[in-house]
């Protein structure tokens, strides 16, 4: 080393190691091991299962401390809205009733917590992951945690012992005809496990499913200069293709980033086991809301 930097550097080497630190990549949180849900087809023994109604909220993650999106993204909820919550790890859906989608992710997004917004919002709670037992146990001990420590951010999901198909049939059509998305199975021998089976599974009128966006497709003709398609990754088995429909304007000059989470509606498939004519349906985990366009909180 030169002669002269040496005391440069011993003068200065605090600087120096407060500059290395602040340029060192940020290590990202993350995904939480979830359990993913499959698709209910007729024939499955609904009797062992428990059934209870599919929200239309985001889910989310509580590691006894803090939310988490099921990417691993912190959730920005105001202080209050987890004041006294269980230092148990937690899985639940934020949900502010059926058809407020939009407001919720709009909550969720914001990176400064709108109070007013949170406080229609509540954590539909269906398991305890950390729990050892199975879910007839696990839905046992999350209903004695709510009771010892009943605070109302946060609630058990409802649910029913499955019976036949007929009868689930009955009960989805009865929550759809509600405004309700469909409804989820969940066997009651079964141990947590993170990934997808048929410990946890859905039905729903319409076929959908998630994906993570990986790029983005340069658009041609009136699309010049955006977004002309998303490359998405299916989750269940990693297969790519392209989701062009149900994109607004909005969403091609500012498509949903690559590692976003996207659902989205499809008929059927085709005989490669490609989803026939998808189209984008909902962004459950994009990069945080633009700084205006979070409320201030009261």
């Amino acid at each position: 080393m030169n002669a002269l930097a040496r005391p440069l550097l011993r003068r200065y080497r605090h600087w120096f190691v407060c500059l290395l630190l602040l340029a060192a990549p940020v290590a990202l949180q993350a995904a939480p091991p979830m359990l993913l849900a499959g698709q209910y087809t007729q024939g499955v023994d609904v009797s062992q299962y428990w059934v209870s109604e599919k929200y239309d909220g985001v889910r989310a993650w509580w590691d006894g401390a803090r939310l988490q999106t099921r990417g691993g993204q912190p959730i920005a909820a105001p202080d209050w809205f987890t004041e006294g919550w269980p230092r148990t790890v937690m899985e639940g859906e934020l949900w502010g009733g059926r058809g407020t989608f939009e407001a919720v992710s709009g909550a969720v997004r914001s990176a400064r917590p709108d109070d007013e917004a949170w406080r229609a919002i509540r954590l539909m709670v269906f398991d305890l992951p950390e729990h050892p037992g199975t879910f007839d146990e696990r839905l046992r001990a999350l209903q004695q945690l709510h009771a010892a420590q009943p605070v109302a951010t946060w609630q058990p999901v409802p649910q029913w012992r499955g019976t036949t198909h007929a009868a689930l049939m009955a009960d989805l059509q009865k929550i759809v005809s509600g405004g309700g998305e469909g409804v989820m199975l969940h066997r009651g021998d079964s141990h947590y496990r993170a990934g997808r089976g048929d410990d946890l599974l859905k039905l729903k009128p319409a076929d959908d499913a998630e994906a993570i966006v990986r790029a983005h497709l340069p658009g041609k003709g009136k699309y010049t200069g955006m977004t002309g398609a998303l490359l998405v990754e299916r989750e269940a088995d990693g297969t790519r293709f392209r989701i062009g429909s149900g994109l607004t304007d909005e969403l091609r000059r500012h498509p949903p980033p690559p590692g976003t989470v996207i659902t989205y509606r499809y008929n059927g498939l085709t005989r490669n086991g490609l989803p026939r004519f998808p189209r984008l349906w909902r962004i459950h985990t994009p990069a945080p809301a633009p700084e205006k366009a979070a409320s201030t909180p009261p």
